[in-house]
């Protein structure tokens, strides 16, 4: 009885196919097995830096505008403060004062031949001038009305080296104002015939020939060295006289009466040597329409003053106290603060 072989399921391979295949395996060497490559270790979470402190940023070299930079302070509520004028104000008075001065006293010494009225008239004309000028104006500017006391209220520490050249540029101006209308005046009197300038002459300061006792001495006069002595004393005194007179320690309210008396002394005394100048402000105004010999003789009546008022501020300083800056008679207004406020002195 044959046997039949049993039926293969779909898509087995057949016994001869598996035999064969088998063989060929064993012949074959077995391949290498590659190892699974290991894992690479996970990398480490980076670690943050230690932080660093900002280095310092320097600024840049700029060069500051004008207005950035503020000078103030801050004055406390109750602190008494003291404010004087102005500068425009206190020129304006000096220009005011010796523009009055020089009226006065040369209106006087120009027709004083005609009126009779003599040294004496003369020399109170300059010192009424000076004594009411100063009552008018000195509270605002100390009246000075002339370089020689500037000079020496500077020098003695009174008054500030600043306003020297402020002071004296107003003291010229105003004194050549003066004599500017005095002798327009005089160009309108018919009997002078064009010799204004001669008659000018009259007033203004010199020596020599052109000293004042010339008349009486057949030309003769003083010479340089007596006149500039004599205007360096009375100067000096003048000055010296002023200094004390307007010193914290003195009754201010005397000071412009005697003042005013010690020009007036002082001019009786060097008129008949110079003309009594005292004050180079007054000396330029008078030469400044006179003849030609005024102008080459005017240095000496701006050097002897300025030298005695020197000497005057030299002595006080050696003598007084030591001096507060208070530019003679002027006077500072006084208050007191409420709240604390924020003074801002420049940019």
């Amino acid at each position: 009885m044959s046997h039949d072989t049993p039926a293969q399921p779909a898509g087995t391979p057949d016994p001869e196919d598996v035999s064969a295949a088998a063989a060929a395996d064993d012949a074959a060497p077995a391949a290498p097995v590659e190892p699974a490559p290991a894992e690479a270790p996970a990398a480490a979470a980076p670690v943050p830096p230690a932080p660093v402190p900002p280095a310092p940023v320097q600024p840049e070299a700029v060069e500051p505008e004008a207005d950035d930079e503020v000078d103030a302070y801050v004055v406390p509520a109750g602190t008494v403060v003291t404010a004087g004028p102005g500068l425009v104000s206190r020129v304006g008075a000096e220009a005011f004062g010796t523009f009055f001065l020089v009226l006065a006293g040369l209106g006087t010494a120009l027709y004083a031949q005609v009126t009779g009225a003599g040294a004496l008239a003369v020399a109170l004309a300059f010192g009424v001038a000076v004594l009411a000028g100063i009552a008018a104006v000195g509270h605002v500017s100390g009246g000075h009305f002339n370089p020689a006391v500037t000079f020496g209220a500077a020098l003695a520490g009174r008054t500030s080296w600043k306003d020297v050249v402020p002071y004296w540029l107003a003291q010229l101006v105003g004194g050549a104002a003066a004599a500017c209308v005095l002798y327009v005046v005089i160009t309108t009197l018919p009997a002078l015939d064009k010799n204004e300038k001669s008659f000018f002459s009259s007033v203004a300061n010199g020596y020599e020939a052109h000293s004042p006792i010339a008349a009486q001495t057949q030309g003769q006069g003083f010479s340089w060295i007596g006149a500039g002595l004599i205007e360096l004393v009375v100067a000096a005194v003048f000055v010296g006289v002023i200094l004390a007179v307007t010193d914290r320690r003195s009754a201010k309210g005397n000071a412009p009466v005697a003042i005013g008396l010690t020009l007036s002394a002082l001019i009786l005394v060097a008129m008949p040597v110079t003309n009594a100048s005292l004050n180079p402000a007054r000396s330029v105004a008078a030469a400044l329409f006179s003849e030609s010999w005024a102008w080459h003789q005017i240095w000496l009546f701006c050097v002897a003053p300025l030298v005695g008022a020197a000497i005057a501020a030299l002595v006080y300083r050696a003598f007084a106290a030591e001096p507060i800056e208070d530019n003679l008679l002027e006077e500072d207004e006084v208050y007191v603060t409420t709240d604390d406020v924020v003074v801002v002195e420049g940019r």
